[in-house]
């Protein structure tokens, strides 16, 4: 019984978890059309952050990943941003 328990307490935090990266990515997104980033390095690295997050959510599944990959995701975006801006 106790291991019927255990584990439809992780299907739920893996059902939350689930929701709140999905909540999460619509809000960039909406942010990103919303505020219309001045150049390519800003937009990517938004796109970059709400990619990076979700990423470390699904990996690590903690907080302290989600934050590792939102800054990791948001460097990479601006970087490959940047680089476009270079070549308008």
């Amino acid at each position: 019984m106790y291991i019927l328990c255990k584990r439809d307490n992780g299907d739920k935090k893996m059902a939350k978890n689930s929701l709140i990266i999905l909540i999460a990515a619509a809000v960039c997104l909406c942010l990103a059309f919303i505020a219309g980033c001045e150049s390519d390095a800003q937009t990517d690295a938004l796109i970059g952050t709400a990619i990076g997050a979700g990423a470390g959510q699904a990996i690590g599944g903690d907080t302290e990943s989600t934050l590792i990959g939102a800054g990791v995701g948001a460097v990479g975006g601006y970087i490959i941003g940047n680089e476009q801006d270079k070549k308008k």
